[in-house]
C-alpha cells in the first residue's frame, strides 16, 4: 500500500491552511485520498469546437473559438449588463454578463483568442450566451478539451472563491503528482473474473475520462467495489454469527400451538403466513440463533404470525417478549393477543413506563419465576431491573423505531438460563473474568410494516434472513385512493357525512401541530376547531406529539371505542392504530409527506370488511416529483412497489430507518435505487469469495483481508441483534 495517498491536502499547490480548513469542514477532504475519492457529479463533453452558424437554442453546453471585438454596457439596477460581441471569423453573437461586470472589464481583452463555453440561448431577440466560461486556448489541457468534470461545492466555498473549476485544478494537480500506479484493493482473480477496470485507471477516468464509455467502465468498477465490501462485511458477520451463536432447538410443535391452530384460530391462515411460519420453525430447530426479518404490508397478518411463533417457543419451555415503540401499539398487541388466546392457559402481561408500584413488582416477579409466558412492552422492558427466567424468543415490532443499542439491550436480557450464576452477562464480559459460558441465545425476529426494497434489504439487512408476507387475508378490500385539490372542501365534507351516517369513522391528518409563520400549511389545532364548526353534530378527538402521553392516549381511546367519530391528528397515528370501523383517511397537504408516510397513514383504514377510502388533498402548485409521488399512491396499494418507487425518487439516505441500522453507507458513487443489478452482483461475488475462503486466509485474498480489517475498525458488529 502506498501511504503517499494519506499526505495532507496542503501538500498540493494552491491549498494553504485556510483553504484546507474549508475543504475539510465542507467536503471532508483532509488527504490526497479524500480528494481522489471526491468524484465529479457530472462531465460535459468538450471535445468539439463549434462555429456560431451551427448553434441552436436547443443545444446543451457548447464551445466556440473566437475573439471579442467590442463591449458595451446598458440597463440600470437589476437590468444592468455588459454585452460582448464575439466573432469566430465568420459570424457574430452576443455574450452577456449581469454579475461580476467589473472583473470582466478588467480581465477580458479584445482581439485576443478565447475558448468560450456555455449554453446558447436568445436574449433581446439575438443569439446569446450568458455568463460563459472563458479559457485561454494555450492553457487548455487535453482533459479539458474532452470530458470536463464538474464538482459539487457549498455556499461557503463559493463565497471564498472555491468553485468547481477550483476543485478541478486541485485534482488535476494531484494527478500530475501521482506518477506511480495506485495500488489495487481487489485481488487479480476477481478483476479478471468480472472484467473490471484496474483501480488506478478507474480513479483517473472517473475524474478525467477521454470518452463516455471509459467513464461508464470506471464508474462500474468503483461502484462495484463500494457495494462489494459492504456485502463482504455483512456476509462475513452473518456467517460468523451462524457458526458461533448457538440457538435453543425448538423441536416441539406441541400442545399450545396445536390447540390454538385447531380451536382458536380466528380465520384460516394465508399461504404466505404458513410459508413464513415454516421458515421460522426451520430456523428454530437448526441449532443456530434465528435472526430473521419479517416484512409484511399493513394488514397482512404479521401479529398473528408472531403469536404462533411465540406459541412454539412456549411449547419448548421458554418465555417470549415483544417490544413495541409506543404504548398505544403495545396495548393494542395486548388486547389482540388476549382476544386471540381467550381462555388458553397462557399468561400475557404488559409492561410500559406507566405501570408502577405493586403491579410492576408482580410482573418483574412473574418474569423471574417463569410464570409469565408472553411479555408485551415498550422501552420499559430494557430497563436493568427487568430480567427473565428463560427468554427464548425476542420479537421487535416496527424495529426501525428502535436504535441498535436499545435492541441489543433487550437481546442481552437472557443470554443464559436464570439458574446460572452469570445470568444477564454477555459472553464477552464472562471472558474477562474467566467464567464459563453456559447459555444459548434467544431467537430474534424483527418485524416491519414499512416495506423495504429488495436492494436496500440486501444491504441494510443483508445479515438477516428475510421472510415476506406478500398476501392479504381474504375479504380485505383494497383501499381506494384519490387525489383532489384543496379548493373542493364542500364535496369532501359531504363524503365525510355519508361515511359517518353509515356508521363509520374518519381520520383527518395534518403536517403541523400549530400555525407556522414560515409555512403556509394547515395545522391540527386550528383545523380541530374549524371541523367542530363544520360538523357540529359529531364528536371529534385530537391527538398530536406535543400532548402529554396520558392526554394523547385518552383521546385516542375515545376514537378506538367509537365515542368520537372523527380523529384530527398528526402522523403520531402512522403506526399501530387499529380501528377497523374507520373507513376514511383524509391527508391534508399531502404534498408534504413522503411515499412511505403516505402508505403507512393509508394503512390505518381498510382494516375492516367495508370499502375504505384515502383522500390526498394538496394545493395546485406541485413539483413534477411530488405529482409523481401522489400519482403512485393513487395507482397502487402494493407497499413493496411503493417502496421501490420511493427508493428511486429519494435515494437510500433519506429513507426511514437507515440511520439506525448500524451500517454506514458512505457511498460515493453507487446508488441503491438505481444500481440493483450491481448490488446483486456484489452479493453473489462476496458469497463466492467466502464459500471458497471463509476466513480470507488465502494468499490471493490478502488484499481483501486487509481492507476488511480496516472496515471493521469503523463498524461494531450489530448483526447478532438484527
Amino acid at each position: 500500500m502506498n501511504y503517499e495517498l494519506d499526505s495532507a491536502i496542503t501538500y498540493l499547490p494552491g491549498i494553504g491552511p485556510q483553504r484546507a480548513k474549508l475543504l475539510e469542514a465542507e467536503l471532508g477532504i483532509k488527504t490526497w485520498r479524500d480528494l481522489l475519492y471526491t468524484f465529479p457529479y457530472k462531465h460535459i463533453d468538450r471535445s468539439r469546437l463549434y462555429k456560431i452558424r451551427e448553434l441552436t437554442t436547443d443545444m446543451p453546453f457548447v464551445q466556440v473559438l473566437g475573439q471579442f471585438l467590442s463591449f458595451e454596457e446598458g440597463g440600470q439596477g437589476r437590468k444592468h449588463r455588459l454585452t460582448g460581441h464575439f466573432w469566430d471569423g465568420e459570424m457574430f453573437m452576443d455574450v452577456t454578463w449581469f454579475h461580476g461586470i467589473n472583473y470582466i472589464k478588467k480581465s477580458v481583452k479584445v482581439r485576443k483568442d478565447y475558448i468560450l463555453f456555455g449554453r446558447p440561448g436568445v436574449y433581446g431577440g439575438r443569439l446569446s450566451v450568458i455568463h460563459p466560461d472563458l479559457d485561454n486556448p494555450e492553457s487548455m489541457t487535453l482533459s479539458k478539451m474532452s470530458m470536463q468534470p464538474y464538482y459539487s461545492t457549498t455556499e461557503r466555498m463559493k463565497k471564498a472563491g472555491m468553485t468547481s473549476r477550483t476543485l478541478e485544478n486541485f485534482t488535476s494537480s494531484l494527478f500530475s503528482k501521482l506518477t506511480w500506479t495506485i495500488p489495487e484493493t481487489l485481488p487479480g482473480y476477481l478483476i479478471e473474473r468480472l472484467h473490471l477496470m484496474s483501480l488506478d485507471k478507474a480513479l483517473r477516468a472517473a475524474h478525467y475520462p477521454t470518452t463516455a464509455d471509459e467513464l461508464s467502465a470506471a464508474n462500474m468498477r468503483l461502484k462495484f467495489e463500494e457495494l462489494f465490501f459492504i456485502q463482504l462485511v455483512i456476509m462475513s458477520y452473518a456467517r460468523k454469527r451462524q457458526q458461533e451463536r448457538v440457538g435453543r432447538r425448538f423441536t416441539r410443535v406441541g400442545e399450545q400451538f396445536n390447540n390454538f391452530y385447531h380451536h382458536y384460530l380466528p380465520f384460516p391462515l394465508t399461504e404466505a403466513q404458513k410459508r413464513v411460519i415454516r421458515e421460522m420453525h426451520a430456523d428454530m430447530i437448526s441449532g443456530h440463533q434465528m435472526n430473521r426479518l419479517l416484512q409484511g404490508d399493513v394488514g397482512s397478518g404479521k401479529t398473528l404470525v408472531a403469536l404462533m411463533v411465540m406459541l412454539i417457543a412456549i411449547d419448548n419451555g421458554c418465555q417470549t417478549c415483544i417490544m413495541a415503540p409506543t404504548e398505544i401499539l403495545a396495548e393494542q398487541h395486548l388486547q389482540t393477543f388476549r382476544d386471540f388466546l381467550r381462555d388458553m392457559p397462557i399468561r400475557v402481561e404488559l409492561l410500559t413506563g406507566n405501570i408502577k408500584g405493586k403491579k410492576r413488582s408482580a410482573i418483574e416477579t412473574g418474569l423471574l419465576d417463569g410464570s409469565i409466558d408472553i411479555l408485551i412492552g415498550t422501552h420499559a422492558v430494557i430497563e436493568d431491573n427487568v430480567q427473565f427466567h428463560d427468554l427464548g424468543l425476542v420479537i421487535i415490532d416496527e424495529q426501525h423505531r428502535f436504535g441498535v443499542a436499545q435492541r441489543a439491550k433487550l437481546w442481552e436480557k437472557s443470554q443464559t438460563p436464570s439458574n446460572s450464576p452469570v445470568m444477564g452477562r454477555t459472553k464477552e464480559s464472562l471472558a474477562l473474568t474467566g467464567e464459563v459460558w453456559r447459555g444459548s441465545f434467544p431467537h430474534v425476529l424483527v418485524m416491519t410494516a414499512t416495506p423495504i426494497p429488495r436492494t436496500l434489504a440486501m444491504t441494510l439487512y443483508g445479515d438477516l434472513d428475510v421472510s415476506v408476507i406478500d398476501e392479504l387475508p381474504p375479504g380485505r378490500k383494497p383501499v381506494r385512493t384519490m387525489h383532489i385539490y384543496d379548493n373542493q372542501p364542500e364535496q369532501l365534507y359531504r363524503g365525510v357525512i355519508r361515511e359517518i351516517e353509515a356508521g363509520h369513522q374518519v381520520y383527518f391528518v395534518y403536517p403541523l401541530v400549530q400555525e407556522s409563520e414560515k409555512l403556509d400549511l394547515k395545522n391540527v389545532q386550528d383545523e380541530f376547531f374549524h371541523l367542530k364548526e363544520v360538523f357540529p353534530q359529531y364528536k371529534i378527538s385530537m391527538v398530536h406529539g406535543k400532548m402529554k402521553p396520558t392526554e394523547k392516549d385518552a383521546e385516542m381511546q375515545k376514537f378506538v371505542s367509537g365515542e368520537t367519530q372523527i380523529l384530527v391528528a398528526t402522523t403520531v397515528i402512522e403506526v399501530g392504530v387499529n380501528v377497523p370501523n374507520a373507513s376514511v383517511m383524509i391527508i391534508q397537504n399531502a404534498e408534504r409527506f413522503g411515499l412511505a408516510q403516505l402508505h403507512q397513514l393509508r394503512g390505518r383504514v381498510g382494516r375492516g370488511a367495508e370499502q375504505s377510502y384515502c383522500i390526498l388533498v394538496s394545493n395546485f402548485k406541485l413539483s413534477a416529483e411530488t405529482r409523481k409521488r401522489l400519482q403512485i399512491m393513487t395507482e397502487t396499494n402494493d407497499g413493496f412497489e411503493i417502496a421501490e418507487a420511493d427508493l428511486k425518487l429519494r435515494g437510500p439516505g433519506d429513507l426511514e430507518g437507515t440511520q439506525q441500522s448500524g451500517i454506514a453507507f458512505n457511498l460515493k458513487l453507487a446508488n441503491l435505487g438505481r444500481d440493483g443489478q450491481l448490488v446483486q452482483l456484489a452479493r453473489d461475488t462476496a458469497s463466492y469469495v467466502l464459500d471458497a475462503d471463509p476466513e480470507l486466509q488465502a494468499k490471493d485474498n490478502a488484499l481483501l483481508r486487509h481492507h476488511m480489517q480496516e472496515l471493521k475498525k469503523e463498524h461494531r458488529d450489530w448483526s447478532q441483534i438484527s
